[in-house]
């Protein structure tokens, strides 16, 4: 997917960071498409609000420690 496409999902909504994170926690896993999308909205994108950072850096945390699996 190219750098492109991640600002048109992200727009989206905001409920969509929201449900992504949730379905990552959830399911314990995370496709390298999740990570990138989050990572990007993580350093292009000014209008997350704390919440949404927190969300993020708590899926970021469980890679970084295992607790995810990271999948195709």
């Amino acid at each position: 997917m190219s750098a492109q496409v991640f600002p048109q999902k992200l727009r989206s909504t905001k409920v969509s960071i929201e449900e992504l994170v949730a379905q990552i926690l959830m399911h314990r896993r995370i496709t390298y498409t999740d990570q990138q999308l989050l990572r990007f909205a993580l350093l292009r994108d000014e209008t997350l609000n704390e919440q949404e950072r927190t969300l993020i850096d708590r899926v970021f945390y469980g890679v970084r420690h295992g607790l995810l699996s990271i999948v195709d």
